[in-house]
């Protein structure tokens, strides 16, 4: 009987472990069927959120609408331009900002012969030629008002309001660099080019966050045509150096007409026979030294991309843009017939337009829309949905939507 009863109990510890076994498989093949489930639908998710965006990357659009208008007042000998968004007229009068829906947001009266303007980002810098007065404002209002003491020859300013201004003093061309944000008379730094040593500043830019300047100098001696592209840091690094002298690459028999940041780590020069990248946001390096067979005709740039046009000599169209990266690396090439007042580069579009004709593209080089204005036009700003633009005619600010 014992071992009956002994056979029996080892049959149902038996039994038991079995079924402990079991029921842990069907948990664990629960758990696999449910993650393979969600792994799928992630899956799934992905493929058609990647075809959606790739359907709307080649989508074209074949007609536009004027979705929103209001009217605006543009005076005759007014320069309208795009400030962070909204719309900027000046004139020899004053200047005046106005956002998308017509509201005038601040004015500034002044009397200018030949006003400068100089736009990074959401802040502007106004003066006029052989003035001694520079207004820096930004889409709020004004931050700050330079007089200078000496004739203006060029000026440029920073995202955070810093100004670098040539000035004219006889037989020495003065640098100086202002804080834009407050009423002064006094540089912040200072420096001075002459002709026989540096040469002429041929072209001025500062770094958005204005800690490195870059000047491109015209140097001519005995009839040898050189140019020198300098870099000066007014940070940490700069200033233990000799005027805050930090790099710099001379190129000859060529002029260097071109000099911008595109933002605080990159920027390029455009001479006549090339075009050059350099990196670095202390001490600035040549990256990429490009030459250039054609004749350059315009030049534009933002933050991603630098566009050259050049008059397109195949014959398959008036006009050719090269874009470039900020690694100096050729993404693409558009060509196109519009007769250009100006080209926008926002995100990976291309806007082409003139005050009738508008043609947009990407940087792919799909077109993705070819059409007219209902109205002269003087002014496209890009707004935060591709497919939607703020225009600016003589008597009104419309917004339109691609269809």
């Amino acid at each position: 009987m014992a071992n009956v009863r002994d056979y029996f109990k080892e049959r149902e510890k038996r039994q038991g472990a079995a079924g402990n076994v079991n029921y842990k498989e069907k948990i664990r093949s629960h758990k696999l069927t449910i993650f393979y489930r969600v792994a799928l639908m992630l899956l799934l998710t992905v493929v058609i959120v990647v075809f959606l965006v790739i359907q709307w990357q080649n989508k074209v659009f074949t007609d536009s609408a004027v979705t929103e208008t209001a009217p605006l007042t543009v005076v005759q000998g007014a320069a309208v331009k795009n400030l962070g968004g909204n719309i900027l007229l000046y004139s020899k009068d004053g200047a005046s900002c106005i956002d998308s829906k017509g509201n005038t947001i601040w004015n500034r009266t002044y009397e200018m012969q030949t006003p400068r303007l100089s736009i990074n980002g959401q802040v502007m810098a106004i003066g006029d030629y052989n003035g001694r007065t520079i207004y820096v404002m930004d889409k709020s209002g004004e931050r700050g008002t330079i007089n200078t003491n000496l004739p203006i020859r060029d000026f440029c300013v920073s995202a955070n309001g810093v100004v670098a201004a040539v000035l004219d003093d006889a037989d020495v061309t003065r640098i100086y660099v202002y804080n834009g944000n407050e009423n002064t008379e006094t540089p912040i730094i200072s420096g001075k080019a002459t002709m026989d040593k540096s040469g002429y500043p041929f072209s001025i830019s500062l770094s958005p966050n204005g800690q490195l300047m870059m000047v491109s100098y015209l140097y001519v001696d005995s009839g040898n045509m050189k140019s020198s592209v300098a870099f000066y840091n007014f940070g940490e690094v700069g200033k233990n150096e000799s005027d805050n002298y930090v790099s710099g690459y001379d190129y000859l028999d060529t002029i260097v007409a071109e000099a911008r940041f595109m933002d605080n780590d990159s920027a390029f020069a455009v001479s006549d026979d090339r075009i050059v990248f350099f990196s670095g946001g202390e001490r600035p390096v040549s990256v990429v030294s490009k030459l250039l067979e054609e004749e350059v005709q315009a030049v534009y740039s933002n933050e991603n991309y630098v566009g050259l046009v050049f008059i397109n000599t195949s014959g398959e169209s008036a006009y050719r843009l090269d874009v470039y990266n900020e690694s100096g690396d050729r993404v693409h090439s558009q060509f196109f017939d519009i007769e250009y007042t100006d080209i926008v580069f926002n995100k990976d579009q291309i806007i082409i337009y003139n005050d009738l004709d508008c043609q947009i593209c990407n940087i792919k080089g799909v077109d993705k829309f070819t059409g007219s204005f209902d109205k002269t036009t003087s002014l496209v700003i890009p707004t935060s949905s591709i497919y939607k633009y703020v225009t600016v005619t003589s008597d009104s600010v419309d917004t339109i939507e691609l269809k």
